[in-house]
């Protein structure tokens, strides 16, 4: 079973969000595990991490989202990448999106790497609305951006029961917004 370990805001710069971008076709069961082992077996989470590094944020490898909340069939994006500095040059075959500075709700989930872990990010929600997170960041198309942060050790590292801990983040809208 998957627990809220940690609930926090986190402040990040401007940045490049650099990767592949999936829809819901590219499904395959449900999910989009068989795209992971695909970046790991053909390097390209290694091709990324040549580029100007994301200095100032809590970096990892991403399943970056974002859809408009009102129509998630036909909006959903699934990305998979890493943040990268807000000037880098993307490497040939990836694509990129310029992020904002912005704060980000962040939810350490800890559990075991099974469907459990992921499918305690449907109540992150109500778990940054208790502790005062604010609004959702919405783009000039009206989509939220929202990921999955796989960092190492967390992730990588399983505790004693065998557990990790996957982050969960949403980004927020600026004070200004």
């Amino acid at each position: 079973m998957a627990e809220y370990i940690k609930v926090y805001k986190e402040r990040i710069p401007e940045l490049r969000f650099a990767g592949k971008r999936y829809t819901n076709a590219d499904r395959q069961n449900g999910g989009y595990g068989h795209l992971w082992g695909e970046w790991f077996a053909k390097g390209w989470f290694a091709e990324l991490e040549k580029t100007d590094a994301a200095k100032g944020t809590d970096n990892g490898y991403l399943g970056f989202m974002r859809c408009k909340e009102d129509d998630f069939a036909n909006t959903f994006e699934y990305w998979l990448g890493m943040f990268v500095a807000a000037d880098a040059a993307v490497p040939a075959g990836f694509t990129y999106i310029d992020m904002p500075e912005s704060d980000l709700a962040v939810a350490w989930i800890q559990g075991l790497d099974d469907g459990g872990l992921y499918a305690a990010e449907d109540e992150c929600m109500p778990h940054f609305e208790a502790n005062g997170m604010g609004k959702w960041y919405q783009d000039a198309e009206g989509r939220v951006y929202f990921f999955e942060r796989y960092n190492c050790p967390r992730y990588t590292t399983p505790n004693e029961q065998g557990k990790v801990i996957l982050d969960y983040c949403a980004y927020l809208a600026r004070a200004e917004e």
